[in-house]
């Protein structure tokens, strides 16, 4: 009895352990699954899935890249991301500049496509382990989606205020028009308030945000020629 009594105990314990090597199996099966369903359902962001969770309105109004004003992306690419054509997802000559300095992590490290996927798989916060994630993630996603409809689920999830989320819902919400209508001014001051979007107003910049959609503008002439990727 006390023979078949450990035989079941043992092999409990061995369901569970193998129960446990499962998990990211599974894990990465349900991430890779949702990356396909992604390709052609634009989704929401953790964010926005957050806000709903707890009853608080959200502003979003997906739509394609091509009804999003190009000056939008292009100031975006400037701001964000200059290397988004030259790269598979992750900029490792940017991770590599990370590593060596010495004052801690940029932010010039982390692509639009780690941001992403960050955005639509990943937890809001910084942390190592959460940063770990976001490479493999980010080299799935740039392979699966490709450049101009990562760009296109990167426009429709970033947070542009308190519960605005999106191009178009930005645009409506700060300047009352469409994406498609934004000028290069406008998309300048949208993409200076990124790293900070609810205490930023492009609509009402303050001096901070002027010299910065200022500097978008300029790196915005540099781009221009490195965004073939983005050429459906």
């Amino acid at each position: 009895m006390r023979g078949a009594s450990g035989g079941r105990r043992g092999g409990g314990l061995r369901r569970i352990v193998n129960l446990i090597l499962l998990l990211p199996v599974i894990a990465v099966g349900l991430l890779v699954s949702l990356a396909l369903v992604y390709s052609a359902l634009t989704p929401p962001s953790t964010l926005m899935l957050g806000r709903w969770l707890t009853l608080r309105p959200v502003d979003r109004q997906a739509v394609s890249l091509d009804a999003i004003s190009p000056y939008l992306v292009q100031a975006v690419v400037a701001s964000e991301d200059q290397r988004y054509c030259l790269h598979g997802g992750v900029d490792w000559n940017a991770l590599r500049d990370v590593v060596d300095d010495e004052e801690g992590p940029s932010r010039g490290a982390s692509t639009i496509p780690m941001q992403t996927v960050k955005n639509v798989f990943l937890w809001p916060g910084r942390s190592v382990i959460r940063k770990a994630l976001e490479i493999p993630l980010a080299l799935v996603a740039d392979t699966l989606w490709g450049k101009p409809r990562t760009m296109e689920i990167y426009l429709n999830i970033a947070e542009w205020g308190e519960g605005v989320f999106g191009a178009e819902a930005a645009a409506q919400r700060w300047f009352g028009k469409p994406a498609r209508t934004l000028t290069r001014g406008e998309a300048a001051l949208l993409a200076a308030v990124l790293p900070n979007p609810i205490l930023r107003n492009p609509a009402l910049p303050s001096r901070g945000v002027r010299a910065q959609a200022a500097r978008i503008q300029t790196r915005m002439n540099g781009v221009t020629g490195l965004m073939g990727c983005l050429k459906r």
